[in-house]
């Protein structure tokens, strides 16, 4: 099935084009970098300042798998791809929002300012519990 390929005269196909290759729609000046940083994972999205998703990528979608997942080499390169990707949108600066306790938190948001876009802050939103679950009741024998 899949989609029908278009010959032109020039010899070129059209058919599915790589996001790299096509230029953006939308235009940002400012936009949150959200990063999620879990022991086998990292992903990465770039939102307008509404919170609606733009551009996203993780290590296991780049081609990473099983614990090269969790990596801070697979965080750097999926930070470096979204990096591209805002700057070809356009955006001069962006707010960070870190949550998890991975190895990747640091190098995505490292490997992102890079490409020469400005981060105004960063806010760490881990979920940290109190208090707990309920403690079992006592056992009768």
């Amino acid at each position: 099935m899949g989609k029908k390929r278009i010959v032109k005269k020039g010899g070129e196909s059209t058919g599915q084009s790589g996001s790299s290759t096509r230029s953006s729609k939308r235009k940002l000046e400012r936009g949150i970098l959200n990063v999620e940083a879990t022991y086998n994972n990292t992903k990465v999205a770039l939102a307008d300042e509404q919170g609606n998703i733009v551009a996203w990528s993780s290590s296991g979608s780049l081609g990473f798998s099983g614990a090269k997942k969790g990596t801070p080499f697979a965080a750097a390169k999926v930070g470096e791809l979204l990096g591209e990707r805002a700057a070809a949108m356009g955006v001069k600066e962006v707010s960070v929002v870190v949550k998890g306790v991975g190895s990747g938190r640091e190098s995505s948001i490292r490997a992102f300012s890079t490409k020469g876009i400005g981060i105004s802050s960063i806010k760490d939103t881990t979920p940290v519990p109190h208090g707990g679950v309920r403690p079992p009741k006592p056992r009768r024998v």
